[in-house]
């Protein structure tokens, strides 16, 4: 007998989609890296082409994906079928990006690892009495430095000695035991790795049944970041110093705004905090039901993202503030991005505060909850398309979940080689090129080109109408047209412009190899989209003109059951037209 396939899952309740698109798009982005850049371009002016970008790029975007998965029903590869099978190689450069984004699961590790460390007493990063802890090494709560950089070198002004806090060397030394270089891996450190295995154990548990198990774990790990992030606040808020940090944070400089690294660095930001272009939006999208309001949706879920990155920067700052003004030192010392800010500098603000177990816990809690989000409604795009694509085979009793522990076994194995002495570099490495923003931006280009032309934004605002009883603005049918294609046109080029290789904070240089691998991973997403537009033409009958009018146009309305493409195949075939693309005139 054969089995019976199951249909496509939704969300049994309305807030399950919601909390679940808010875990994604509140990530650790939005805790480490937007409030680093605003003190970084010049304070509260960086705010303008923030929220510029936001309004013409991250809101337009958002809502387009989420209109593309909720209409359509399907993952983020097949969702093309029924939008513009031409553009259906963007579906397969989501997932290149998705593949490359599973690194991520590693700062989870590290974060775990801390958190572990937080139930010591005293905390290991807070003195240098450790057996990894050198001669060089600098107490944190004790130390009187005349003069300090990002929590990280030292230099004593009247011995001359270079000296590292014990935050820094338990980071470098404890952790991650770092060695010279890339070609340095060195051994395995066991605790990272045991770290590790847990992490993608946690991601399996959370979306091995699908939505059913993910709607019930997001109650938790997308309102717990919350209630830490306010309990930080508050601390921070109420610690010496903290308005001075705060003031830093926000002081504006519009000198600035005429640096286009600044702009270039805002439009990333944007981005990646709304984490478009990765697949999470469509495929969280695709299990609503097709009659739910997802225009107030994605405007509520942009607001909470932008909103959460600019509060998070007054817990972070007005804890560097009381760090400063406890050492008797500028914040400028103190600051550091990405990895710098979560395991240096606020572990040894946290270090320096009464009770600092608990405040490091809450820390640390809140970075894995953060990140646990990102990582399983990513580890979901990349399970749903493969679903999609194979319905027969894979909405079967137990498919799913062969798949997806054999998938995260195979993704825990290629990552051994991140918790090794060298890993560090390596994770650098595939962060910058692989999962890069002109990988994003060029994504995001196609994606408009799509809907916005191909689909047609008219039709895109009926099927909005038609799913949640209003029309959008008018505005948001300019940014898919114009606006956004535009920026994401610009911004690519600029990104090839501006290029920089990559160098690491210890001032290391990579091997010519390196950096082209590195360059061969930001191909390998962006070339998906010609190679199968190409290979589709070639495949498809028909003349020239015909085979472009089938690929560029539908399959088939994906609501209803009209059918456009054999009217169009058999208009061309009756009367000649002067583009094979009538909708963009």
């Amino acid at each position: 007998m054969e089995t019976k396939v199951e249909k496509r899952e939704q969300w049994r309740k309305k807030r399950e989609y919601i909390l679940a698109a808010a875990g994604n798009v509140v990530g650790l982005g939005n805790v480490w890296r937007f409030p680093y850049l605003c003190y970084k371009n010049g304070g509260g002016a960086f705010l303008f082409p923030y929220f510029f970008f936001a309004l013409l790029c991250g809101m337009p975007l958002f809502l387009l994906e989420t209109v593309i998965g909720q209409y359509t029903q399907e993952g983020a590869i097949t969702c093309w079928t029924k939008l513009c099978p031409l553009a259906q190689g963007t579906g397969y450069s989501i997932i290149v990006i998705q593949l490359y984004s599973r690194l991520y699961s590693i700062i989870l590790a590290w974060a775990l690892l801390y958190l572990i460390w937080c139930f010591r007493d005293p905390l290991p990063w807070a003195n240098c009495n450790n057996p990894w802890n050198t001669d060089g090494c600098v107490d944190v709560i004790s130390a009187n430095w005349t003069a300090i950089h990002s929590g990280n070198l030292t230099i004593n002004l009247t011995s001359g000695n270079l000296t590292k806090s014990s935050v820094s060397e338990f980071w470098e030394r404890g952790v991650l035991s770092i060695t010279g270089g890339i070609e340095e891996v060195g051994t395995v450190k066991w605790e990272l790795l045991l770290c590790l295995l847990a992490c993608w154990v946690a991601c399996y548990f959370c979306i091995w049944k699908g939505v059913r198990s993910t709607g019930k774990v997001v109650y938790f790990t997308a309102v717990f970041p919350y209630v830490t992030l306010a309990i930080l606040l508050v601390r921070g808020l109420t610690l010496p110093g903290a308005w001075q940090g705060v003031v830093y944070y926000l002081y504006p400089d519009p000198s600035h705004l005429v640096n286009l690294q600044v702009w270039m660095e805002a439009c990333a930001q944007v981005l990646f905090s709304y984490g478009v272009a990765s697949g999470t939006i469509i495929t969280l999208g695709s299990y609503n039901k097709v009659k739910n309001n997802c225009y107030k949706d994605s405007l509520w879920l942009c607001v909470l993202n932008s909103s959460t990155s600019f509060v998070s920067g007054f817990a972070v700052f007005s804890a560097l503030g009381f760090m400063a003004h406890k050492q008797g030192i500028p914040i400028s010392m103190v600051v550091e991005s990405g990895p710098g800010l979560a395991f240096i500098a606020f572990p040894q603000a946290v270090a320096m505060m009464p009770l600092p177990q608990f405040w490091a816990a809450c820390f640390f809690i809140m970075l894995i909850l953060l990140g646990l989000d990102t990582l399983f409604a990513g580890l979901e795009t990349i399970t749903s398309s493969v679903i999609d694509m194979f319905p027969t085979q894979m909405r079967r009793p137990w498919r799913r979940e062969i798949f997806l522990i054999l998938f995260c076994s195979v993704c825990f194995i290629i990552q051994i080689p991140l918790t090794t002495q060298g890993g560090v570099y390596l994770f650098q490495l595939v962060d910058y090129y692989g999962a890069n923003g002109a990988c994003i931006l060029f994504v995001s280009l196609f994606q408009c080109v799509a809907v916005g032309w191909a689909f047609g934004a008219e039709r895109t605002f009926d099927a909005v109408e038609d799913m949640t009883g209003q029309r959008p603005w008018v505005f948001f049918k300019l940014c898919w047209r114009y606006f956004t294609p535009l920026i994401c046109i610009v911004g690519f080029i600029c990104s090839f412009l501006d290029y920089q290789p990559l160098t690491s904070n210890r001032g290391y240089v990579y091997p010519d190899w390196a950096y082209h691998l590195g360059w061969a991973m930001a191909l390998s997403s962006i070339v998906a989209v010609p190679i199968w537009a190409i290979a589709r033409i070639c495949l498809t009958k028909g003349t020239l003109r015909q085979r472009l009018l089938v690929l560029w146009y539908p399959v088939s309305d994906p609501v209803g059951p009209k059918t456009k493409k054999e009217n169009l195949l058999n208009e061309a075939e009756m009367k000649p037209m002067s583009t094979p693309f009538p909708d963009m005139l």
